[in-house]
């Protein structure tokens, strides 16, 4: 009996290490690190970011919009299949960065939670 156990608890820890594996962290774990690299000059094109939603702007003027701060501004020309809203953790696929007014505007695909 104590083999068994022992059997069963090997193989479920080998099954979580190899689900923990296969999950990519984002290359940006915050917005303040993303931030910090755009600020730097630094191309953040096709790199992940996760962020805190601080605010949805569902139909702005640039389309869906979430805020990551002051200065943070993912858009998206369609609104996410899924629902996105204040406080959430998102990560999300930067498909261009750019600076105006003191801001950014980050465009973005793969929206996940």
């Amino acid at each position: 009996m104590k083999k068994i156990i022992a059997t069963i608890l090997t193989l479920f820890s080998i099954s979580l290490v190899l689900v923990a594996c296969g999950q990519k962290q984002a290359d940006y774990p915050s917005a303040a690190k993303a931030e910090s690299a755009l600020n730097a000059g630094k191309n953040i094109n096709g790199k992940t970011v996760s962020f805190k939603v601080a605010k949805v702007v569902p139909n702005g003027t640039l389309g869906h919009t979430m805020w990551a701060g002051k200065h943070l501004n993912f858009i998206s020309d369609e609104n996410p299949k899924i629902s996105v809203k204040k406080g959430d953790t998102v990560t999300v696929k930067i498909k261009k960065a750019k600076s105006a007014l003191g801001s950014w505007l980050i465009t973005y695909t793969d929206l996940s939670k």
